[in-house]
């Protein structure tokens, strides 16, 4: 019986909205802004700052100067406790993505979570795609500007990918990892119908997985 559904999404496809609409329907709990909010409260910082280290890397110079304070056990010690980056924010998520698949009745939008509860035989895994097209229309509707939605349906995916090679080693998206993979071009109410159907005829059904373990973050500790 699948008691979480992680739904991993290509920028602009309506995947955010989709998993909340399936919430809904499901009466299950959404986490997507919620993590933001989770994440905020354990480790003592402002939303804001966490929400400009969700799936992106830290910038190339933050990484190298990172590298450099590293150099020594107290530098190392003092960055870890005052800095708040995407190394701290990935060691959190394996803890945070676990407790609430222990809470059962999630929806969990992105953040590595398919990857993270890769071994949970009750999380069922769903990438949402779209064309282009249909990515740039959905963003504009959000007020965007053509260039602005452009821009965003280019660059967003391209941090994702280069957030999930590094944290988990594996390419982005790992089409062996999902039970379903859709396009949302169809319509939201045929995506949710589909999530919907397909859980209940795959529910318990055993599925390996085949890409390498996470690498663990190389944070302070």
């Amino acid at each position: 019986m699948f008691r979480v559904i992680t739904i991993e999404r290509e920028y602009g496809c309506g995947g955010g909205s989709i998993a909340a609409q399936l919430a809904d329907r499901l009466g299950w709990k959404l986490w997507d802004h919620l993590i933001t909010e989770e994440v905020a409260r354990l480790a003592h910082v402002e939303p804001s700052a966490v929400r400009s280290c969700e799936e992106r890397m830290d910038s190339r110079l933050y990484r190298l100067s990172k590298a450099f304070w590293r150099g020594s056990y107290e530098r190392s010690s003092a960055l870890g406790a005052s800095v708040f980056d995407t190394d701290r924010m990935m060691e959190m998520m394996q803890d945070i993505t676990n407790r609430i698949a222990e809470q059962g009745n999630a929806v969990i939008v992105g953040r590595g979570a398919p990857y993270l509860l890769r071994q949970r035989p009750d999380a069922f895994h769903v990438f949402l795609y779209a064309p282009r097209a249909e990515k740039v229309r959905r963003t504009l509707a959000e007020g965007h500007s053509q260039f602005e939605a452009e821009e965003l349906v280019d660059l967003v995916d391209h941090e994702r990918a280069a957030y999930i090679k590094h944290y988990f080693n594996t390419t982005w998206p790992t089409r062996s990892l999902y039970h379903l993979m859709l396009n949302t071009a169809m319509g939201d109410e045929a995506v949710i119908h589909t999530i919907e159907n397909t859980m209940q005829l795959v529910a318990g059904q055993p599925r390996a997985t085949d890409f390498e373990h996470p690498k663990i973050p190389a944070g302070s500790r």
